[in-house]
């Protein structure tokens, strides 16, 4: 624990303080559940385990009764096992850092649970579409003054929280598809630093997201430290609006013989927070989209397919188009083979399909589920080195299941004793879902992969193609399922060199 400044504040409180802050507009406030199942996570540690559990809190089980389909995290859980860092000055780590995309693929696909709570929905598939966090009660020891204003770094003090949330509102903004809410810290029994504790919490309900300018309807907080402090506390839905009432402590009124709040206070939280989030959820969910795309980043590397190509003279390509996928296997190719981990069951559906196409009548669909830290490739491999060096790169329609799926592009080059794999990654965007988009990557957009010699080198030898495929493999610690389909591969035509003129 870093050593604090002792902070004395004196102050006159009103016993109950009446306020609508951050609420929706109360003529469109719907505390009912939602009609269909929605996927829900909730990241934690043991206070949050204690207001999940059967018994105690109950907020698992009656999330489950309005229809969230509820999953959590808690210590060890995910990729660097992420799961043990939940510290207000955590949350950088989780939504603005390197390791974001990451750590954001694993939360969105995570099902399983980490606490003990009656889950009795089948899981309806897909992302989860709201995300709950919150920090453990040390966070409401916050040093620091209660008026300071945002501070240059994130650390354990009223001006470095608020740096902290001023900072990951950018990454909540770069996605609606989902509902962020803030769960805050709950109050400890010492007095010593509550004074700060309350005021940065009425500054996250209050003021954060007015200062920000935030507009979207995508995050929101509930004040599960407010509800702690006092019985007459509220934070809740009541009579058309968002109820706001502070009470006349600022300390925890609920123990448990620690400063985990008890099961009467973790109750109380869990009826103002049901219809609370009901009420946001509905004015959210009106305009959400159904996923967007994240932050791009680029995977770790692919194994290096085993199948071998015969070393042969390099042929020109009698046009532009490389497969249709209309019947007709690409001249010197036995055709889209599919090559994986064997060590894992991994699942990969490689083949024409005529359920949906571009073009013509079918397109190459690509159906897969990655296991954690494995591949699979749907490979095109030649038996001649062919001459690309006429055209200036790749070209093709795409059509995905859902935004967010990454996969790979890649490029195989020289000759068998020699073979050179270049790579570009795409993350699937919100339009591959609704409908065809065109892709166009040119030759300097692939890189040489990781696991070779001359990592990062950029691909400058179309002349001597081996092969490509589209490869897919997954974040630590992540699986990865979806499916994406295929149409018109094809090259790019090569743009005429302007002349140079003399001056």
């Amino acid at each position: 624990m870093k050593s604090r400044n002792t902070v004395i504040l004196a102050c006159a409180c009103m016993a109950a303080l009446l306020l609508t802050a951050a609420s929706p507009n109360p003529q469109e406030l719907n505390p009912q559940a939602p009609q269909e199942p929605v996927k829900l996570i909730f990241i934690h540690h043991s206070t949050g385990e204690n207001w999940l559990a059967d018994g105690y809190g109950n907020l698992g089980e009656e999330l489950g009764e309005n229809n969230y389909f509820v999953s959590d995290t808690n210590y060890g859980w995910g990729p660097d096992s992420i799961g043990d860092r939940t510290d207000i000055p955590d949350w950088l780590e989780w939504f603005d850092s390197d390791q974001t995309t990451a750590y954001m693929q694993a939360l969105f696909n995570e099902s399983d649970q980490h606490a003990a709570y009656t889950r009795r929905l089948a899981d309806p598939g897909g992302e989860n579409r709201i995300i709950l966090f919150k920090s453990c009660f040390p966070n409401s020891e916050l040093g620091g003054s209660p008026d300071d204003p945002p501070a240059t770094y994130g650390d354990l003090t009223v001006g470095g929280a608020k740096f902290v949330y001023n900072r990951i509102l950018e990454y909540f903004a770069s996605r609606p598809d989902k509902l962020f809410v803030v769960i805050t810290a709950p109050p400890v029994s010492s007095r010593e630093y509550a004074a700060n504790a309350r005021a940065f919490n009425n500054w996250l309900v209050n003021d954060w997201l007015k200062e920000a300018e935030y507009t979207r309807k995508n995050v929101v907080v509930f004040d599960f430290y407010n509800i702690l402090t006092d019985a007459n506390a509220h934070h809740r839905y009541a009579d058309g609006k968002i109820e706001y009432i502070a009470g006349k402590r600022d300390t925890l009124a609920y123990p448990s013989g620690d400063d985990h709040p008890s099961e009467k206070g973790s109750q109380k939280a869990t009826e103002e927070f049901i219809p609370f989030l009901n009420s946001y959820y509905h004015q959210w969910v009106v305009d959400a989209p159904a996923a967007v795309v994240a932050e791009a980043g680029n995977t770790s590397a692919l194994p290096q397919p085993t199948k071998e190509v015969p070393r042969a003279e390099s042929q020109t390509p009698g046009g532009a188009l490389i497969d249709d996928f209309e019947g007709s296997v690409p001249s010197g190719t036995d055709g889209w083979e599919v090559f994986w981990d064997e060590s894992v069951p991994t699942r990969l559906r490689c083949e024409a399909d005529a359920t949906v196409a571009h073009a013509g009548s079918q397109a190459l669909v690509i159906d897969f589920a990655i296991r954690p830290n494995s591949w699979a490739t749907c490979n095109l491999l030649y038996g001649s080195l062919q001459d690309w060096s006429g055209y200036d790169g790749l070209a093709f329609y795409l059509s995905a299941a859902q935004a967010g799926l990454v996969f790979n592009v890649d490029l195989y080059a020289g000759s068998p004793d020699a073979q050179e794999t270049y790579q570009y990654t795409i993350e699937t965007p919100p339009d591959s879902v609704s409908g065809w988009i065109s892709i166009s990557l040119y030759w300097s957009d692939f890189h040489r992969v990781a696991w070779e010699e001359d990592a990062g080198a950029v691909f400058d030898h179309p002349e001597q193609i081996s092969g490509l495929a589209f490869g897919l493999n997954t974040f630590p610690d992540t699986p990865n399922e979806g499916m994406i389909r295929v149409d018109d591969l094809g090259l790019i035509e090569a743009q005429p060199e302007s002349p140079v003129t003399s001056q």
